[in-house]
């Protein structure tokens, strides 16, 4: 049954890797691999949150950041060496049919760092909007799977990846939000702004 799955998954990888891809379109996907793309997307955040949400703002920093920090380490530091699934461009099976237009990194691939940060971060960001102002963020998930989609298009990571790692981050998304509704909560009951 592993070993269909793991068929499956390189044959979804070949896919998006080869047959869908199209050169008017990597210059994009290599663009929402790259931090700095999302800059303006976090200043907007940023900026919205003191606006729409001033009492909560601060702990929505900092349950943004701790949720990209366990996200991160847990599939990086973690996961990864457990797991230890080679990425596309170490799989003897695939050589010389990736095609990567990044270079290969590190050896191990799942779950993928980039899926699992910005799941969670969706996640955080979808259900904490949600709690405090009423507002779904609905663009948090295209942004998500668009940047998981990207991995496998450049051809660093296989499906699987990011399916595990966007499991990974929404758990880990859905545990900081529990623990920040706690915290608003509680500062409700005594206090509407952030503890000086």
């Amino acid at each position: 049954m592993l070993s269909i799955a793991e068929q499956l998954d390189k044959l979804l990888f070949a896919l998006i890797n080869q047959r869908l891809s199209v050169t008017w379109l990597d210059s994009f996907m290599l663009l929402l691999r790259e931090p700095l793309t999302w800059v303006p997307l976090y200043a907007g955040v940023l900026i919205w949150g003191f606006k729409k949400m001033p009492a909560q703002v601060w702990w929505f920093l900092v349950f943004s950041a701790a949720t990209f920090a366990i996200t991160d380490f847990s599939s990086a530091s973690l996961l990864k060496p457990w797991l230890q699934r080679v990425r596309p461009c170490y799989d003897d099976a695939l050589a010389g049919t990736v095609r990567s237009l990044v270079g290969c990194g590190g050896r191990y691939s799942m779950p993928s760092s980039h899926a699992a940060n910005h799941f969670g971060l969706a996640m955080f960001w979808f259900c904490s909007v949600l709690r405090v102002t009423g507002k779904r963020w609905h663009w948090v998930w295209v942004w998500a799977f668009m940047i998981g989609y990207a991995q496998v298009y450049v051809g660093k990571h296989f499906p699987a990846d990011i399916i595990i790692g966007a499991i990974l981050g929404m758990l880990a998304g859905w545990l900081t939000f529990r623990i920040f509704d706690v915290v608003i909560t509680g500062y409700k009951k005594g206090q509407t702004t952030f503890p000086a």
